[in-house]
C-alpha cells in the first residue's frame, strides 16, 4: 500500500467518524474532507472542485426546484391525498403505501427523479396524519433503491453487470431477469419498516409542518370574530350575470364593493359541489355559487348591481383560515397588497388585516402594510402550509383545523404534472441525458409560473448539494490511490472457499464499496473480479453479477452513500446514525435474502 493510499484510507476513517459524531453538519464535514484532500496534494485543484460540476450535483439542484413546482400548486398534496386514501393515516399503512409507490416508479425512472417527486408527497402525508416526516423519508428512499432493482433500466448497476455478461460472450440478463429477486428484495424492506420504522427511526421533524413550531389552532368561527370580518353570504350566479367569465381580481370586487370573494363553488357533473383552488383568479360560471364576504350594506350592493341571487348566510369560509403576523425584517413592510401582488404570489385571499388589535376599516389591498401587521387569510391547506416556509417576511400564529375537499385540479396544477410527466419519460426512454430533462423540468417550472424564482432558489436544500459535491472527491481519491483496487484484489483469496462464500464477499464487499462511492463506481470495479471468480471456481457466472447488481443498490447506511439518501438528509432532520441503524439491518437481511433465493433462481 502506497503512502497516498494510507493517507487516503485515514482521511475516510475520520470523515466517517465526524459523520458520525454529529459534531459539526454533514456538509461542513464533507467540506474539511475535500480541503484536507486538497491540501495533501492527494488530489489536483481540478479534481478536488469537480463535485461542484458533476451533473449529478446539478441534477439534485435541480429536482428539489421540480419537488418545489410541484408542491407550490398543491399537486404533491393532491397526489399525496390519493395515496393517503388507501394507507389511511397510520404510519405503517403509509410507510407501506409510499415505499410500493416509489418502488414501482424507480423500475421505470431515475430513482433520484422518484425520491424528489415523492418527497413533497411524503411530507404532505405526514402531516396531514400528525406524523413527523422523519418516520417516512428514509423508508422512501429505501423503497426507491429497492425500485430499482424491478428492471433491467431500473438501476445502472443492472446495466452494468448485463454489459458485463455480454461483453464476456455470455447472454446478458434480460429486461425482468431482476424482477423476481427485486420483487422479494422490496418486500422484506416494506416488510421490516411498516413492521419496526417506529423504533428504528426518529421523530425529529415537525409534525406540524416545515417549520419546528407548528401555529395555533384555533376553531375557524372565532377568527372570523376576531377579524371583523362582517357577514359572510352565499350566492348563486346566473346567466344574466355580469361576473359570468370573469375572476375576482378581473372584476375587481374588493376595491369597487369593498368585498372579498372568499369561496367560489362549483356544481360537477354528478351533482356534487367542490370548492375552487385559487379563487381570485378563477373565472366565475353561470351557476356557480360564491360566498362573499363584507359589510351588510356593500353586500346588497354587490348583489343588486352584479344581478346576482342570495342563498343564505355562511358561519364561516370552506377555505382554511389562518393568522399571518408580519416580522421586523418583512419584505412586505410600506408594501400594499396589490404592490405585492399577494394573493397572486402566495394563492391566498387577505380576508381582513388587524393593526394593533382592531380590525382595519375599508380598502385592503390599498393599505400600506406594517410591523406587527396580523393578515387573516384563507386558502387550501397546501397554500396555508407553504406559507410557514416565509418565515423571514411573516409568522403564521393561528390557524383553522380544517381540510377542505379537493375540487378541480387547477392549470398549475395540471402544468406542473405535465412538467413532471415530461420529465419521466425523457429519463425513462432516454431522450436526452438525465441531467439535461431535470433542468429542462426545473426551467419549465419556473417559466409556466409554478413557482417564482425567489422559490426556486429556496426550495433548494443547499446542505444535500454541497455534501454531495464535496464528497465526490473522496471517490476520486479512493481510485486513484489504488486503494479500491487494494479491497477489491483481496477476493481473490476466496477462490477455493465455495461459491456460497464468494457469493457473500462479493454483496459484503460491493454493500461496503457503495456506501463511499457511486455504486454504478462500486458494479463497475466489482463486476469484472466477480466474473473471473466466478470462472476460476467453475461455477456460473450469472447468481454473482446478480448479487453484485443487488448490493449495489443496498447503499443504505450513510446519508452520502447515494443521491437519494442525501434528497431527504435535510427534510427529515436525520443525523448519521438514523441512516446507519435502518440501512445495515436491511442490507443484513438482503444479504441474507440474496444467499437463499439467487443460487436458486441463478444456481451455481
Amino acid at each position: 500500500m502506497t503512502g497516498d493510499a494510507l493517507l487516503v484510507f485515514g482521511l475516510l476513517a475520520v470523515t466517517i467518524l465526524l459523520f458520525v459524531s454529529d459534531k459539526l453538519r454533514l456538509d461542513v464535514v464533507a467540506l474539511l474532507s475535500l480541503l484536507a484532500l486538497s491540501l495533501t496534494g492527494v488530489v489536483a485543484l481540478d479534481e478536488a472542485l469537480a463535485g461542484f460540476a458533476d451533473p449529478i450535483v446539478i441534477m439534485i439542484a435541480a429536482l428539489f426546484v421540480v419537488g418545489g413546482g410541484l408542491a407550490r400548486t398543491g399537486a404533491a398534496e393532491r397526489f399525496g391525498r390519493a395515496i393517503g386514501a388507501a394507507a389511511g393515516q397510520s404510519r405503517a399503512g403509509l410507510t407501506a403505501v409510499l415505499m410500493l409507490g416509489a418502488g414501482v416508479l424507480s423500475a421505470f425512472m431515475s430513482s433520484t427523479g422518484t425520491v424528489a417527486v415523492m418527497l413533497p408527497v411524503a411530507a404532505a402525508l405526514a402531516w396531514d396524519a400528525r406524523l413527523s416526516p422523519s418516520l417516512l423519508l428514509i423508508p422512501l428512499s429505501i423503497g426507491a433503491s429497492l425500485g430499482g432493482m424491478l428492471t433491467l433500466i431500473g438501476t445502472p448497476p443492472n446495466l452494468v453487470v448485463a454489459a458485463e455478461l455480454e461483453a464476456a460472450g455470455y447472454e446478458p440478463f434480460g429486461f425482468f431477469d431482476f424482477t423476481p429477486v427485486g420483487l422479494a428484495a422490496l418486500a422484506v424492506g416494506v416488510g421490516v419498516l411498516a413492521a419496526l420504522g417506529g423504533r428504528l427511526l426518529p421523530a425529529r421533524a415537525s409534525a406540524d409542518g416545515p417549520q419546528s413550531e407548528g401555529p395555533t389552532i384555533i376553531p375557524g368561527d372565532e377568527l372570523v370574530r376576531e377579524f371583523g370580518l362582517g357577514e359572510l353570504v352565499r350566492m348563486s350566479v346566473p346567466a344574466a350575470s355580469p361576473l359570468v367569465g370573469l375572476s375576482p381580481a378581473q372584476a375587481n370586487l374588493r376595491q369597487r364593493y369593498g368585498v372579498n370573494v372568499v369561496d367560489i363553488r362549483r356544481k360537477q357533473p354528478l351533482g356534487s359541489w367542490v370548492r375552487l383552488d385559487h379563487t381570485g383568479n378563477q373565472a366565475m360560471h353561470a351557476g356557480d355559487q360564491v360566498d362573499v364576504q363584507g359589510t351588510p350594506e356593500a353586500v346588497a350592493r354587490v348583489v343588486e348591481e352584479q344581478s346576482l341571487q342570495r342563498i343564505g348566510t355562511q358561519g364561516e369560509p370552506e377555505a382554511v383560515l389562518a393568522e399571518v403576523l408580519l416580522t421586523p425584517r418583512s419584505r412586505l413592510i410600506g408594501q400594499t397588497l396589490a404592490m405585492a401582488s399577494f394573493r397572486e404570489r402566495y394563492g391566498v385571499n387577505v380576508l381582513s388585516i388587524k393593526r394593533r388589535g382592531k380590525p382595519v376599516e375599508g380598502y385592503l389591498a390599498a393599505l400600506p402594510l406594517q410591523f406587527a401587521d396580523a393578515l387573516l387569510v384563507g386558502g387550501t391547506r397546501e397554500r396555508i402550509g407553504m406559507l410557514r416556509q416565509e418565515a423571514s417576511d411573516f409568522v403564521v400564529v393561528a390557524r383553522a383545523p380544517k381540510v377542505e375537499p379537493d375540487g378541480p385540479i387547477t392549470a398549475g396544477q395540471a402544468t406542473a404534472l405535465a412538467i413532471t410527466a415530461g420529465m419521466m419519460g425523457l429519463l425513462t426512454f432516454e431522450v436526452v441525458a438525465p441531467v439535461i430533462a431535470v433542468l429542462l423540468a426545473a426551467v419549465a417550472m419556473v417559466l409556466t409560473r409554478c413557482l417564482r424564482v425567489e422559490t426556486a432558489y429556496r426550495s433548494i436544500n443547499w446542505e444535500s448539494v454541497v455534501l454531495i459535491a464535496a464528497i465526490l472527491p473522496m471517490a476520486t481519491a479512493l481510485r486513484k490511490t489504488g486503494g479500491v483496487d487494494l479491497i477489491v484484489s483481496q477476493l481473490g483469496a476466496l477462490d477455493g472457499a465455495g461459491p456460497l462464500a464468494l457469493l457473500a464477499a462479493l454483496f459484503v464487499v460491493t454493500g461496503v464499496l457503495s456506501q463511499v462511492i457511486s455504486n454504478t463506481a462500486t458494479a463497475l470495479l466489482v463486476a469484472p473480479v466477480a466474473l473471473q471468480s466466478a470462472l476460476a471456481i467453475g461455477a456460473s457466472p450469472y447468481p454473482f453479477l446478480m448479487g453484485v447488481a443487488v448490493a449495489a443498490s443496498s447503499a443504505f447506511a450513510t446519508p452520502v452513500a447515494s443521491p437519494i439518501n442525501t434528497l431527504v438528509l435535510g427534510p427529515g432532520a436525520y443525523r448519521f446514525g438514523d441512516f446507519l441503524r435502518v440501512g445495515l439491518l436491511v442490507q443484513g437481511l438482503l444479504l441474507f435474502l440474496t444467499l437463499a433465493l439467487v443460487p436458486i433462481l441463478f444456481p451455481f
